[in-house]
């Protein structure tokens, strides 16, 4: 069944300006939303907002810092004095350290991680739930991670803020489930990114491989959830957290079995690793 449109409606982004934020802020335009764009390049963000126009929608482009007051205060009157609502909201932006041990660390950095992750996404909700119950209500959708559900060795701060986020977004769901705001959370597994494009192939196999389906995600994949999620198809979901994985968090898939008191056959293929 196609989606209906959602002409009227006004869906807001941070962390618009490239990858999973920026095809979330199209497939946003593509289904009839006007956009808010929200993002610390001012330049990545106007590339945005032109690719977001062709789809006859009108896009606002914020240049914000997430984890600061003022500058969220003002991306949401800006929001409201150009559009007088707000629908949706898909609260993406990250920041944070180079993977390394927990002990190599450097304190700043890891401050810069929680900042932006939770501190981050505690701003947005805070001034989107305002606005949002000022209206007819609305969804507000949170980027966290498998990483943030199950851990992932040398990212201390990033297993922080993702975990952290999922406990805040729950947390906003249950304050707000009976006044027509939903809260859910989407936890993706390896995404076909500018992050995991620069690390090369082998990283890529790697990724695939990490997954049951044996393959990367797409930031389309992943902006479809965020879609749905914002839709009235999903009116009674609410404090959710939902894997765009593959099913890495499903459980582990060995790329072969062995069978017990019986050696492996030594010229045994991994998995066929399916194309992204």
């Amino acid at each position: 069944m196609d989606s209906p449109s959602m002409r009227g409606r006004v869906a807001l982004v941070a962390g618009a300006s490239k990858g999973i934020g920026a095809a979330t802020a199209e497939a946003f335009a593509a289904a009839g939303y006007s956009v808010v764009l929200a993002a610390r390049d001012p330049a990545a963000l106007a590339s945005v907002a032109r690719r977001i126009e062709t789809h006859g929608v009108d896009a606002l482009a914020v240049p914000t810092d997430v984890s600061d007051v003022g500058s969220m205060r003002t991306l949401l009157d800006r929001t409201l004095e150009r559009f007088s609502r707000l629908d949706a909201a898909f609260n993406n932006a990250t920041d944070g350290p180079m993977p390394a041990p927990l002990a190599e660390i450097d304190p700043d950095q890891f401050d810069r991680g929680i900042a932006t992750n939770i501190r981050g996404t505690f701003l947005g909700m805070k001034y989107e739930i305002s606005a949002m119950l000022g209206g007819d209500g609305g969804a507000i959708v949170n980027m966290a991670s498998v990483a943030g559900v199950n851990g992932t060795a040398n990212l201390a701060a990033y297993v922080a803020g993702k975990a952290g986020i999922i406990g805040l977004s729950k947390v906003a769901a249950l304050d707000y489930a009976d006044q027509g705001v939903r809260v859910n959370v989407v936890a993706p597994g390896p995404i076909l990114t500018h992050h995991l494009e620069q690390a090369g192939p082998q990283a890529q196999r790697g990724a695939a491989l990490s997954t049951p389906m044996r393959r990367v995600g797409t930031p389309d994949e992943v902006a479809q959830v965020v879609l749905w999620l914002c839709s009235s198809q999903s009116s009674f979901v609410t404090g959710a957290v939902i894997p765009v994985d593959g099913g890495q968090s499903a459980g582990n898939k060995p790329p072969q079995m062995y069978r017990q008191g019986q050696p492996m056959a030594p010229d045994a293929q991994p998995a066929k690793e399916e194309s992204a």
